[in-house]
């Protein structure tokens, strides 16, 4: 795979990039950074994974509880950026696992780096709202960072209910003339600054426990079927979608193919987390070979990037870190 990139002039370089900064993602990030690896975290939001959504925490080890996923996670994100950790708020789009320098693509950007840490964890989908994937590229995206601009003063919707889906609403409203927000719960899980945001914006119209029925259109997306909780069904005119509607399965798509995974979905490593292509790692919720629990996806981000820091450095062995 070729993503054209020209690495003297354009693109961040980076020892270690870790796609995902849930337990597992920040954890690795620790352990990288304090290991003076120089090391870029690419999340979606505190509330875009599994942990960041759960609202109570009482079996953390060294954490009394209850906390929120949220507080859970900004904890061990603050501990990597005290080791000097870079965090950015982003959706991956592409990689080039098999170039040297490996390649990442944003919506805001290019990066680069000697190892790739993958730990996007389990909330993509699999069932598609029905047009979804007949209008996908012509109306639907999954990124509002890529494709805001082609909305210039139109009216869309967005789909979700996360940090994430909150960030894209507020970033459409530099190109959208206005915006419904469709959210399938009864309230907004997402930070409370996203939330207070969102919520005053005049472009912004908040539609909560609502459900989209389907995509509609001809040839391209001209509006949406939705159904408020206990009223009838509706339809809207909007010409964009943007899903960030949340599942439980492997989140992959941004690998395009390079790696294999499992008849589940899952990604397979060895006993280091470490795939089939060196130098890419996978942990957390990416695989299907233990519990999904927050400290094991966790100890699984301690593993890759010990590891990382073996491979970088041309080492036969693990090297322990008793400092």
């Amino acid at each position: 795979m070729d993503l054209n990139l020209d690495f003297s002039t354009e693109v961040e370089r980076y020892d270690v990039i870790i796609i995902g900064g849930g337990p597992a993602g920040a954890s690795a990030a620790i352990y990288t950074a304090r290991a003076d690896l120089k090391t870029l975290i690419i999340d979606k939001g505190l509330t875009a994974g599994a942990l960041g959504i759960t609202s109570k925490i009482s079996n953390y080890p060294g954490i009394p509880g209850p906390v929120s996923g949220a507080e859970l996670v900004a904890a061990m994100r603050q501990q990597a950026e005290s080791f000097d950790a870079k965090f950015i708020t982003d959706k991956v789009v592409g990689v080039d696992l098999k170039s040297d320098p490996k390649s990442v693509i944003t919506g805001i950007g290019s990066f680069a780096a000697r190892a790739i840490i993958l730990a996007t964890g389990s909330m993509g989908r699999i069932n598609a709202t029905p047009g979804e994937d007949k209008f996908l590229g012509r109306g639907v995206s999954y990124c509002a960072t890529c494709d805001g601009a082609f909305f210039r003063d139109q009216s869309v919707a967005v789909i979700g209910n996360n940090d994430e889906a909150l960030e894209e609403t507020l970033f459409l409203t530099k190109y959208a003339d206005s915006i419904q927000l469709i959210v399938p719960t009864p309230e907004l899980k997402a930070s409370q600054m996203l939330v207070a945001e969102v919520e005053n914006h005049p472009k912004v119209r908040i539609k909560l426990g609502t459900r989209l029925k389907e995509i509609m259109g001809n040839g391209k997306v001209d509006g949406i079927r939705i159904h408020p909780r206990g009223d009838k069904e509706q339809t809207l005119d909007v010409t964009g979608v943007f899903m960030y509607l949340q599942g439980n399965q492997p989140i992959t798509d941004y690998l395009m193919g390079q790696l294999e995974t499992t008849g589940d979905g899952c990604l397979a490593v060895d006993q280091e987390m470490q795939t089939s292509i060196p130098g890419v790692f996978a942990v957390g919720d990416l695989l299907c070979t233990h519990l999904k629990q927050a400290v094991i996806a966790a100890a699984d981000g301690v593993i890759a990037a010990v590891a990382v820091d073996k491979y970088i450095h041309g080492r036969k062995k693990l090297q322990t870190d008793w400092k």
